[in-house]
This record gives C-alpha cells, structure tokens and sequence, in this order.
C-alpha cells in the first residue's frame, strides 16, 4: 500500500512539474511565467518530497522532506515576486493584451523627473 501511495504522489508530482515546465514554455511574458514557475513547480517539488517521506519513513528523512517542502512554499513566492518585479523595471516587454498595470509607479524609471529650478 505504501508503495502505491509513494508511486502516485511520484507521479503527480511529475505531472505538475510538467505542467509548470509547459507553462514556461508557452506563456507569453516573463510576469505570467512567474505564475506557472511558482503554483505548479512548488507544488510539485512539494509532492515529490512528500513520496519520498513516505518511501524512506525514517524521521530524519521526513524532517527533512518536510523543511525542503516549507522552504519551497516560504521562497518561491518571494522568488517570483522579485524576479517578476526586476524584469518589470528593466522594462522586459509584457504581453500585448496585458491592459493592467499595477507596478506603473514602482519603478525609478516611471517617476517624472524632478523640476532642477525648483526649490525643495
């Protein structure tokens, strides 16, 4: 029984893992890759950690399946969110059809330029 449960939590996690790889290939723009490197990679990183605490079911090796599964969900968002941002402010070209824009005063670029012959 264990080995089915380790075998499908194997496989799911491939699976997400290939749907994540997909999703950066086919995705238009780096900040919506972002999304399919993030939910998708995380999760399916998180299961194949998960088969392989219950393959080996010692302590040791499911401390540390599980420290690797909360290090994946404490820093891929964090990861995406930056690597999303600083391509947003080296100005890497978003998708045609995106029509929001909520990082457009974030960056030292999008501020208009002091006026020089005003006093502060």
């Amino acid at each position: 029984m264990l080995e089915i449960i380790t075998a499908f939590l194997m496989i799911a996690g491939g699976l997400f893992c290939f749907i994540a790889s997909l999703g950066m290939l086919r995705l238009p723009d780096t900040i919506i890759r972002m999304h399919a490197a993030t939910k998708a990679g995380a999760l399916g990183s998180g299961l194949i950690f998960l088969s392989l605490a219950f393959f080996y079911m010692n302590f040791s090796t499911t401390l540390r399946a599980f420290a690797a599964i909360m290090f994946l969900l404490l820093t891929a968002p964090v990861a995406a969110h930056l690597i999303g941002r600083a391509a947003y402010c080296t100005r890497v070209k978003l998708w045609d059809k995106t029509w929001i824009d909520e990082l457009a005063y974030t960056c030292d670029w999008s501020q208009p330029d002091p006026d020089p012959d005003e006093e502060p």
